[in-house]
């Protein structure tokens, strides 16, 4: 209730004696008191009740007043029986903390002022709780069945004023009321929650982006295939959605936060139905891969391409062009948490979301892609409408056309990073854009040499595409460890051994040496030496390896080694 509506009834005899800009504020509850400093039995939102026996003095309604107003109180009714006309100095203290103040009549008593105000409020109470059950069945009964997670969201803003939106783990909005999110401002909540994730905290969690503050409530898979409450929350953190509601959650009663999670659990449905979905698109990318890998004539991969045509690009008529995009996502292992976690599920759930088309009309029309896992690595394969056809190329497209691996990571990596933490990683590598079955083999290795470049570089979230395959970089990848680990220890273990016993600098020297292309100019300024001293150097890392810097063949060596190292 408000303290207007006390004002207006009549029965309660109140005349106002100031703060009449304030008499919208709501009453939560009433309290009597005649001490001097009451706020250990305030909590805020009362109307206080006082025969101003705790005034012996005018210097006292100041220090009463603020004590009133820190705790936040809606306003004060003083009664006129013990003193008469309330005092001017209690006036004015109220004035100047925009405190409203009533004047009781002494024929008025404040047992019935109480009994009013009581009344009112538990009546209200009774009805706010009818309301939430009654709008629990009308979620119930407007959730993902009838009309899918956006019917829900508007009818939180149409009851409660709530302005929401349903996000992916990348930031993607799903669904929503009313205007979307912008997409910074998507991106930065999807990263504050997956961070919030990570901790282990509850949610809901609460975040600050642009002056706004929103409330970030998770919506965890309940399907079939949903991770236990027990496994480990990077199983599950890269693949749950989260809803956004523009408000501070914080101080909601329980009611409400009752509400909100059901409204979660709703829109989880419609999350574990889009899910089923991506089923038959599964099955058809694992019996391509499966043909694929397993060198099956290309007439039979063909087939199987014209089956998977019309599921995954609706009305294309003839088989398209495709690409291969492989993921693979790897965490450190922690001993204390036991089993190692199952990373394939996880790259392609997150695959999926991220080769998801955010423009595409409709709620599925975006989610044509097919995403099979092997092992811990996910492999997606990637229809393409008709491509201008290079003419300078034999038999392919312009590799300008289809997919780029740096277009693909540009609005979520962000996000990712914080979902990742300190202690994962995901690559991602992308084919060329390949018209036949023949090719298909030829793409999906070269993803997967694309994804093993990015995987050499530093950074939560990297990829690389096929156009970075032509340098001496996508060698390294495949150079076995073993050689890896000989060829780099008899170029390099003699120069770190002696740097270790006289601090000589040998591996920096050899390294900014080369950077600068053998100038002796270049490298003693970059490196902020004499050149005697650099010749030096330079002498006692060949005397040491049996090298010759000044050939090509021995330069080459070392630049390959440092590489590995």
């Amino acid at each position: 209730m408000r303290l207007r509506a006390l004002l207006e009834t009549e029965a309660l005899g109140l005349r106002l004696l100031g703060g009449e800009d304030e008499l919208d504020r709501g009453v939560r509850g009433v309290m009597t008191t005649d001490l001097r400093d009451p706020s250990r039995y305030l909590s805020g939102g009362e109307l206080v009740l006082t025969g101003l026996a705790w005034r012996h003095s005018a210097e006292d309604s100041e220090p009463f007043v603020r004590i009133l107003a820190g705790a936040g109180v809606a306003g004060l009714a003083a009664g006129e029986a013990e003193l008469g006309n309330i005092p001017g100095d209690l006036v004015k203290a109220c004035s100047r903390h925009r405190l409203p103040l009533f004047a009781v009549n002494e024929s008025v008593a404040f047992a019935t002022i109480t009994e009013y105000v009581v009344r009112q409020v538990s009546g209200e109470r009774a009805g706010d709780l009818a309301a939430v059950v009654d709008r629990h069945r009308r979620l119930m009964t407007s959730g993902p069945a009838g009309g899918g997670p956006d019917v829900v969201l508007d009818l939180l803003g149409s009851d409660l004023d709530l302005r929401a939106w349903v996000l992916s783990p990348t930031g993607r909005q799903i669904a929503g009321a009313g205007d979307p999110l912008p997409g910074p401002v998507s991106a930065t909540l999807a990263g504050e929650h997956l961070a919030a994730t990570r901790t282990g905290r509850r949610g809901p969690h609460r975040a600050t982006v642009g002056g706004a503050t929103y409330s970030l409530f998770p919506i965890r898979n309940t399907g079939r295939g949903a991770a236990p409450a027990s496994r480990d929350v990077r199983e599950s953190v890269l693949s749950d959605w989260l809803l956004a509601v523009e408000a501070d959650a914080g101080d909601w009663p329980a009611a409400r936060l009752d509400l909100l999670q059901g409204v979660t659990q709703l829109i989880a449905v419609e999350r574990d139905r889009r899910e089923a979905a991506r089923t038959v698109r599964r099955r058809l990318a694992q019996e391509v891969l499966e043909l694929v890998q397993t060198s099956a004539a290309p007439a039979e991969i063909a087939a199987r391409l014209r089956v998977a045509a019309p599921v995954l690009l609706p009305g294309l008529g003839t088989a398209p062009h495709w690409q291969v995009v492989v993921a693979r996502v790897e965490w450190e292992q922690d001993e204390a948490a036991g089993a190692a976690i199952e990373a394939g599920p996880v790259a392609q759930s997150l695959l999926e979301e991220i080769l998801v088309d955010p423009t595409a009309e409709g709620a599925d029309s975006g989610d044509r892609i097919a995403v099979a896992h092997t092992g811990d690595e996910a492999i997606a394969l990637v229809p393409l409408p008709a491509l201008p056809v290079d003419p300078e190329g034999p038999d392919v497209e312009s590799t300008e056309a289809g997919l780029h691996a740096d277009a693909l990571l540009g609005s979520v990596r962000d996000p990712l990073s914080a979902g990742l933490d300190g202690d994962g990683r995901l690559t991602l590598g992308v084919s060329a854009a390949v018209s036949s079955a023949e090719g298909l083999r030829g793409a999906l290795e070269e993803a997967r040499h694309a994804r093993r470049v990015a995987a050499a570089r530093p950074g939560r979230v990297c990829a690389a595409g096929h156009h970075e395959l032509a340098s001496h970089v996508l060698l390294l990848p495949f150079v076995p460890d073993d050689v890896r680990r000989a060829f780099t220890a008899r170029l390099l273990d003699p120069l770190r051994d002696y740097d270790r016993r006289h601090r000589a600098e040998l591996i920096p020297t050899l390294e900014a040496f080369l950077d600068c292309d053998g100038s002796w100019t270049r490298c003693a300024t970059r490196l902020h030496l004499h050149v005697n001293t650099l010749r030096y150097r330079v002498g006692r890392i060949e005397q040491l390896t049996s090298r010759d810097l000044s050939r090509l063949e021995d330069k080459l060596d070392f630049f390959l080694a440092l590489r590995m190292s």
